[in-house]
Parts: structure tokens; C-alpha cells; sequence
């Protein structure tokens, strides 16, 4: 099945799209000119304060950053790309326009702001809109170059009218209806991965045959009610490494082959994880490694772009953190083999 060649897959991808050079800032398209290799989207203001006690670990960004780098993983200097902060603008193009108003203004009430999981801070605004506009600057990149990771993202709990589970702004759905709308591409597949249902896609794009959600969550976890995205895969507690790849083996080439996307959106949370304290299924180190080889290589042999995201993950923040990094290796090793 893999075994189309680092060259072949180059001329394939020159052949098959355009340069980005109108679609991305000045700021921007100076730092590309010094990537060479695997782009990395990544911007200090991904993280803001919250309580030391607070559910959510803030830091995770900056953590998987710094081991990336200590590791040798990536080169600040030749991968390294900062986003902008998204507009409220291209949010509204997937939110009710008196939502994105109230939370750019700070102007949520307290029971929304319980939804969310936050209490409103202007750092939390600026923190949302780095974050939303690296998973975009990411999809650009990966469109020039074949792949590229965000060290954020996966904010899919995000509806049109409310934030909801850590999520203010579906950075998933503001991207891929951002490429549509700017004639990058006509159709994007959002295979999203993290052990939480991507409720926020799902309904966002219910009737958006242009966008192919496709989620693999565990059943009986949050969101309580689901909603329905293109493909649902529920999958039951403590399902294994070997058990998860067999189902996703059984689905994924075919979704991609029937939707033959343009781009391919990855959320690569890592909460499937045993030790994850929400997640509820059984996945290793050793399994999240080979889920995401998988993915990224079923997208770079059928010469489909891939941009990727890091989603959820609940455990102290060290251990999460360098899981986080898995996916980052996986797509350094496919970079180097294929691109």
C-alpha cells in the first residue's frame, strides 16, 4: 500500500497544486523562505494563565515545544513557522457572529463561561486566536509542502453558538471552511482521532457535502450526546493497539479513496492512551506511534496533503507532554522517507 517514492510523490504534489503565496501573510511567507524541512507551526502564545489546579493543562504546549527541540526532533531555525492571530472575521465564517463578538469582547456570561471550561481572561482570546490561526497557517503549509504540524489545535467541542469542553473556536472547522471559501481546495477530509467525538465538526458541517467528518472516539465518554458526523466509529472501553488498528485499517483507506480529498485535516489527541485520565480505552506509547504512521502515510501515498493537529489529553503535564511529541516524530520519520 505505501510505496510510492520520495520523488514520484514530489513531482505528484508540484503537479497537482499551487503555490500559497497569495493566501498567507508577508510575516509569514518571509519565515517559509528559511523552512527546509518539516514545518512546524508553533507560537509561545499558545498558552495564557489558568489556576495551577485547573483541569486543563495549559503548559502542554511549551512542554512539547522544548522536547522537540531538546530531542533533536526538530530545528528551530529551519522548521519553525509563527502563526498570526486569527481575525473575527474568518471565525464568524463558521460561528454565529454575536458569539465570536461576546468572546473576543469578553462579554460571556458565567454559565457560559462553565461550558467552556474557562473563565474569560483576555490572555485566553489571545491564546484561542494563535492557536486557531496556526491549525490554518498549518493546512497552507502542508498544501506548499505535503505536510506540516501544528503543536496546538483540536479545538473540535466548538459550536456555531457556544464554546463547550476546553474549546472556544473550532480551529478544525474555521480552517477547512476557510480553504474552501479562498478556492484552495473543494473538498477536505477531517479525520479526527481523539477519544472525545468531534461534536462541534460533526454539526458545523451536517450539511456541508464539500467537508468528510470522520471520527473514531470511544462510545460511552463525553460528549453525552453525540452528534453525527459523514462516519462515526464508537469505539468500546479498554479497546487495544491491535483491536484499534484493525478498525481503523478496516475504514480509513476507504473513506480517503471514496471522498478523494484535497487535504486532509489530522486530529491526533492522544487521550486514547492507558494512562489517559479520561479516555477510557487502552492505547500504548507503541499504539498511538503506529496510528499515526498509518494515518499520515495512507494521505502521502495517494499524494494528499496532510496538516496536523495535536488535540486532547488529560494526565500530569510532563508525561502528556511527551506524548504529545508522538506525532511530531511519526511525521519527521514520513518527511524524510517520502518528502
Amino acid at each position: 500500500m505505501f510505496k510510492l517514492s520520495k520523488i514520484s510523490y514530489s513531482r505528484y504534489l508540484n503537479r497537482r497544486f499551487h503555490s500559497i503565496r497569495d493566501q498567507i501573510s508577508e510575516y509569514c511567507w518571509k519565515q517559509l523562505q528559511t523552512i527546509t524541512s518539516l514545518p512546524i507551526v508553533h507560537h509561545e502564545g499558545y498558552v495564557c494563565p489558568l489556576p495551577s489546579n485547573h483541569r486543563f493543562q495549559m503548559m502542554k504546549f511549551h512542554h512539547l515545544y522544548n522536547i522537540l527541540i531538546r530531542d533533536g526532533v526538530i530545528s528551530k531555525e529551519k522548521q519553525v513557522i509563527e502563526p498570526e492571530q486569527i481575525s473575527e472575521k474568518l471565525c464568524c465564517s463558521v460561528h454565529n457572529n454575536e458569539y465570536v463578538t461576546k468572546f473576543f469582547n469578553g462579554l460571556t456570561d458565567a454559565t457560559e463561561q462553565r461550558r467552556t471550561g474557562f473563565k474569560w481572561s483576555s490572555g485566553l482570546v489571545s491564546r484561542v486566536r494563535y492557536e486557531t490561526g496556526g491549525t490554518l497557517l498549518a493546512a497552507k503549509l502542508c498544501r506548499e509542502r505535503g505536510l506540516a504540524c501544528s503543536t496546538g489545535g483540536g479545538t473540535h467541542h466548538a459550536f456555531p453558538e457556544y464554546g463547550s469542553g476546553f474549546c472556544l473556536i473550532n480551529d478544525l472547522a474555521v480552517t477547512a471552511q476557510n480553504l474552501l471559501d479562498t478556492g484552495l481546495v473543494s473538498k477536505v477530509l477531517i479525520v479526527d482521532l481523539d477519544v472525545h467525538q468531534g461534536d462541534g465538526t460533526a454539526f458545523i458541517f451536517q450539511n456541508c457535502p464539500e467537508v468528510y467528518t470522520l471520527s473514531f472516539h470511544c462510545q460511552n465518554n463525553f460528549p453525552l450526546k453525540k452528534q453525527k458526523s459523514d462516519l462515526d466509529i464508537g469505539l468500546e472501553h479498554n479497546t487495544t493497539d491491535e483491536e484499534y488498528m484493525r478498525i481503523l485499517s478496516d475504514y480509513l483507506p476507504a473513506v480517503i479513496d471514496h471522498t478523494q480529498p484535497d487535504i486532509i485535516l489530522y486530529d491526533a489527541g492522544v487521550d486514547p492512551h492507558e494512562k489517559d485520565q479520561l479516555g477510557k480505552l487502552k492505547l500504548t506509547d507503541e499504539g498511538l506511534y503506529e496510528r499515526d504512521m498509518y494515518v499520515l502515510k495512507s494521505a502521502i501515498c495517494r499524494g494528499i496533503p496532510i496538516a496536523t493537529v495535536i488535540g486532547g489529553g488529560y494526565d500530569n503535564v510532563m508525561d502528556l507532554s511527551a506524548r504529545h511529541t508522538i506525532i511530531h516524530r511519526v511525521a519527521t520519520q514520513v518527511w524524510n522517507n517520502y518528502l
